[in-house]
């Protein structure tokens, strides 16, 4: 079964949002470590649940890609 241009979009995309979850919040925490402890898991922390958003937003296209096509199948 062939994926449309869409579906191969988001799924290289939803790919990138991990790398740059894993990346990012390790590159955050070495960043703000100079300003102390609390304050890099902090930074960090936000910026796990943005990057967390982002993917969540991503997915929920996916599942609502999905139910599309199995509604235009059944019609």
């Amino acid at each position: 079964m062939k994926k449309s241009l869409f579906e191969t979009l988001l799924s290289f995309l939803l790919g990138i949002s991990w790398a740059v979850l894993i990346l990012g919040s390790l590159l955050s925490f070495k960043i703000f470590l100079d300003l102390g402890v609390f304050t890099a898991f902090f930074a960090t922390i936000i910026f796990i649940f943005t990057t967390l958003f982002f993917i969540l937003v991503l997915e929920t296209m996916n599942l609502f890609r999905d139910a599309y096509e199995e509604k235009k199948k059944t019609d």
